[in-house]
């Protein structure tokens, strides 16, 4: 029977065999590895650096939930998980997502912004950096296209709709990053990572800020819409109450003088009388409850405090000219090694 088993002494003579081979290969090896390298540097020259701007902040709601927090907090210093947070719209992932919806991103990229004394978007400042324009002169569908500052985007055209979609997915890939920390704090970082510091900058307040006003405007729509109808209720009440004071003086200036047996020319004034105490007590009524209704909205609606701002200079990352030497260098001679292997291995066969 053969034997199909090999000695130790034979693979330390393959192991010898390949080092021999790939000794005699290093100037080859060498000269690709030199060539990566010089790749590897000029690939770090031309790489331009990363800013990221960072954005905390905390959102304090007067409405925290009652008994129910409180049964919550409890259960969470026991160490048990009752996914309190997922009811709420605002709260852990949901805010999160909120960040990151289209619709968001797209007004604070139609958000204005003052660049070298002018007044641009966000998003024209987005196609500057990426210099975009140089390609859409040749295209003359894309040469009138541009993105005006607060523009109405239901008004926007087919091509317009796909260039939003094309910076909106390209900042949800590489350049924004919204951090929930834990669960338990309401505390949220927002990061935005630009080859432009001010655009980094611009975009991470302008999303903030955007947030915080459909947040507030959410949270305090139905006490809103309340105070608003008894507001009105208020004012209508009042004109009435003004029109039955004047009709109940008219009436009076009708009776002077009047004869006393003649009661029923009396009966006008009477009756606006009545109207008047009755619109005296709705008014006051409404205006207690339109008070009430004013104490409510400050309370239920939420305070959004900024702790700390993105401040230029901004945090910098840069493809190093010594990182970028040396993988170069590495990934250029590993593949030469591979190269060199592959080839004596499809050589060596039968």
């Amino acid at each position: 029977m053969e034997n199909d088993e090999i000695s130790l002494r034979e693979l330390i003579g393959k192991a010898k065999s390949w080092f021999n081979y790939l000794l005699s290969q290093w100037k080859i090896i060498l000269l690709i590895a030199v060539m990566g390298a010089i790749f590897g540097l000029l690939y770090s020259m031309s790489k331009k650096p990363v800013y990221t701007a960072t954005l905390s902040f905390a959102l304090e709601d007067e409405k925290g939930g009652g008994g129910l927090g409180s049964a919550l907090g409890l259960a969470s210093s026991l160490g048990l998980d009752l996914g309190g947070n997922a009811g709420g719209m605002f709260t852990g992932s949901n805010l999160t997502e909120l960040f990151k919806s289209r619709s968001i991103v797209e007004k604070t990229l139609l958000s204005p912004v003052n660049v070298n004394g002018k007044s641009i978007s966000l998003a024209e400042m987005y196609i500057k950096n990426n210099e975009w324009r140089s390609n859409w002169n040749e295209d003359p569908k894309l040469v009138k296209i541009e993105f005006l500052p607060n523009s109405d985007r239901k008004k926007f055209t087919r091509i317009q709709d796909s260039i939003m979609g094309i910076m909106y997915d390209a900042l949800l890939k590489s350049s924004l990053s919204v951090v929930q920390k834990d669960k338990k704090v309401s505390i949220t970082t927002i990061e935005v990572s630009s080859t432009n510091e001010l655009f980094a900058k611009y975009f991470c307040e302008a999303l903030a800020n955007e947030v915080s006003d459909f947040y507030i405007t959410t949270k305090s729509k139905k006490a809103r819409m309340n105070m608003s109808i008894l507001e009105r209720q208020t004012d209508s009440i009042r004109n009435e109450l003004n029109g039955a004071i004047t009709g109940v003086a008219v009436a009076n200036d009708n009776t002077f003088n009047l004869n006393p047996a003649l009661n029923v020319r009396r009966t006008p004034s009477a009756r606006r009388q009545v109207d008047v105490q009755a619109n005296t007590a709705i008014l006051t009524e409404l205006v207690k409850q339109t008070e009430l209704a004013k104490v409510t909205l400050r309370r239920e609606t939420p305070l959004i405090q900024v702790i700390d701002r993105p401040i230029l200079p901004l945090d910098k990352k840069r493809f190093g000219k010594i990182k970028g030497i040396f993988l170069g260098g590495f990934i250029a001679g590993f593949l030469a090694l591979i190269y060199l292997v592959g080839m004596r291995v499809f050589k060596e066969l039968p």
